[in-house]
Protein backbone atom coordinates (compact mmCIF):
# COMPACT_ATOMS: atom_id res chain seq x y z
CA UNK A 1 0.00 0.00 0.00
CA UNK A 2 2.93 2.31 0.61
CA UNK A 3 3.98 1.97 -3.03
CA UNK A 4 0.55 3.09 -4.20
CA UNK A 5 0.64 6.13 -1.92
CA UNK A 6 4.09 7.04 -3.18
CA UNK A 7 2.96 6.64 -6.78
CA UNK A 8 -0.07 8.88 -6.19
CA UNK A 9 2.07 11.51 -4.45
CA UNK A 10 4.63 11.47 -7.26
CA UNK A 11 1.98 11.78 -9.96
CA UNK A 12 0.35 14.65 -8.07
CA UNK A 13 3.64 16.51 -7.72
CA UNK A 14 4.43 15.90 -11.40
CA UNK A 15 1.05 17.36 -12.33
CA UNK A 16 1.75 20.42 -10.15
CA UNK A 17 5.11 20.92 -11.88
CA UNK A 18 3.59 20.64 -15.34
CA UNK A 19 0.87 23.07 -14.29
CA UNK A 20 3.51 25.64 -13.34
CA UNK A 21 5.22 25.08 -16.67
CA UNK A 22 2.01 25.47 -18.65
CA UNK A 23 1.03 28.57 -16.67
CA UNK A 24 4.38 30.10 -17.58
CA UNK A 25 3.54 29.55 -21.24
CA UNK A 26 -0.21 29.92 -21.62
CA UNK A 27 -1.24 32.82 -19.41
CA UNK A 28 -2.55 35.74 -21.42
CA UNK A 29 0.20 38.09 -20.23
CA UNK A 30 2.94 35.68 -21.35
CA UNK A 31 1.56 33.77 -24.34
CA UNK A 32 4.90 32.45 -25.62
CA UNK A 33 5.48 28.73 -25.76
CA UNK A 34 9.28 28.65 -26.04
CA UNK A 35 9.69 27.48 -22.41
CA UNK A 36 8.08 24.16 -23.35
CA UNK A 37 11.47 23.12 -24.70
CA UNK A 38 12.49 22.34 -21.10
CA UNK A 39 10.33 19.22 -21.45
CA UNK A 40 13.18 17.82 -23.54
CA UNK A 41 15.51 18.27 -20.56
CA UNK A 42 12.96 16.58 -18.29
CA UNK A 43 12.73 13.58 -20.61
CA UNK A 44 16.50 13.29 -21.13
CA UNK A 45 17.63 13.76 -17.52
CA UNK A 46 17.10 10.16 -16.29
CA UNK A 47 18.78 8.56 -19.32
CA UNK A 48 22.41 8.78 -18.03
CA UNK A 49 21.32 7.14 -14.78
CA UNK A 50 19.59 4.31 -16.65
CA UNK A 51 22.64 3.72 -18.83
CA UNK A 52 25.02 3.74 -15.85
CA UNK A 53 22.79 1.39 -13.89
CA UNK A 54 22.70 -1.00 -16.83
CA UNK A 55 26.44 -0.88 -17.54
CA UNK A 56 27.88 -1.07 -14.01
CA UNK A 57 27.75 -4.49 -12.46
CA UNK A 58 29.70 -3.85 -9.29
CA UNK A 59 27.00 -2.85 -6.83
CA UNK A 60 29.39 -3.34 -3.90
CA UNK A 61 31.62 -0.42 -4.90
CA UNK A 62 30.84 2.96 -3.38
CA UNK A 63 31.21 4.66 -6.75
CA UNK A 64 32.45 3.91 -10.21
CA UNK A 65 33.68 6.04 -13.08
CA UNK A 66 30.60 5.27 -15.15
CA UNK A 67 28.25 6.24 -12.35
CA UNK A 68 30.16 9.45 -11.67
CA UNK A 69 30.06 10.34 -15.36
CA UNK A 70 26.30 9.74 -15.35
CA UNK A 71 25.95 12.09 -12.36
CA UNK A 72 28.01 14.69 -14.24
CA UNK A 73 25.84 14.48 -17.38
CA UNK A 74 22.65 14.54 -15.33
CA UNK A 75 23.85 17.62 -13.47
CA UNK A 76 24.62 19.33 -16.77
CA UNK A 77 21.15 18.53 -18.09
CA UNK A 78 19.45 19.83 -14.93
CA UNK A 79 21.51 23.03 -14.89
CA UNK A 80 20.68 23.55 -18.57
CA UNK A 81 16.99 23.14 -17.80
CA UNK A 82 17.23 25.88 -15.18
CA UNK A 83 19.40 28.11 -17.34
CA UNK A 84 17.30 27.94 -20.50
CA UNK A 85 14.34 29.99 -19.19
CA UNK A 86 16.71 32.51 -17.60
CA UNK A 87 18.45 33.03 -20.93
CA UNK A 88 15.09 33.38 -22.68
CA UNK A 89 14.02 36.00 -20.15
CA UNK A 90 17.35 37.81 -20.36
CA UNK A 91 17.06 38.26 -24.14
CA UNK A 92 13.41 39.32 -23.71
CA UNK A 93 11.87 36.36 -25.53
CA UNK A 94 9.73 35.61 -22.45
CA UNK A 95 8.82 37.76 -19.47
CA UNK A 96 10.42 37.34 -16.06
CA UNK A 97 7.13 36.20 -14.53
CA UNK A 98 6.97 33.35 -17.03
CA UNK A 99 10.58 32.57 -16.20
CA UNK A 100 9.71 32.31 -12.51
CA UNK A 101 6.81 29.97 -13.20
CA UNK A 102 8.96 27.78 -15.43
CA UNK A 103 11.73 27.67 -12.81
CA UNK A 104 9.18 26.67 -10.15
CA UNK A 105 7.88 23.97 -12.47
CA UNK A 106 11.43 22.76 -13.11
CA UNK A 107 12.13 22.49 -9.40
CA UNK A 108 8.95 20.51 -8.75
CA UNK A 109 9.43 18.19 -11.74
CA UNK A 110 13.09 17.45 -11.00
CA UNK A 111 12.25 16.80 -7.34
CA UNK A 112 9.54 14.44 -8.57
CA UNK A 113 12.06 12.60 -10.75
CA UNK A 114 14.46 12.36 -7.82
CA UNK A 115 11.64 11.11 -5.59
CA UNK A 116 10.82 8.43 -8.15
CA UNK A 117 14.40 7.17 -8.08
CA UNK A 118 14.47 7.25 -4.28
CA UNK A 119 11.20 5.37 -3.90
CA UNK A 120 11.36 2.90 -6.78
CA UNK A 121 15.10 2.73 -7.49
CA UNK A 122 16.02 0.59 -4.50
CA UNK A 123 17.40 -2.85 -5.12
CA UNK A 124 15.28 -5.71 -3.91
CA UNK A 125 16.56 -8.02 -1.20
CA UNK A 126 15.63 -10.94 -3.39
CA UNK A 127 18.46 -12.39 -5.38
CA UNK A 128 19.21 -15.65 -7.11
CA UNK A 129 22.55 -15.95 -5.38
CA UNK A 130 20.83 -16.53 -2.02
CA UNK A 131 19.33 -19.84 -3.16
Amino acid sequence: MAGVKALVALSFSGAIGLTFLMLGCALEDYGVYWPLFVLIFHAVSPIPHFIAKRVTYDSDAASSACRELAYFFTTGIVVSAFGFPVILARVAVIKWGACGLVLAGNAVIFLTIQGFFLVFGREDDFGWDRW
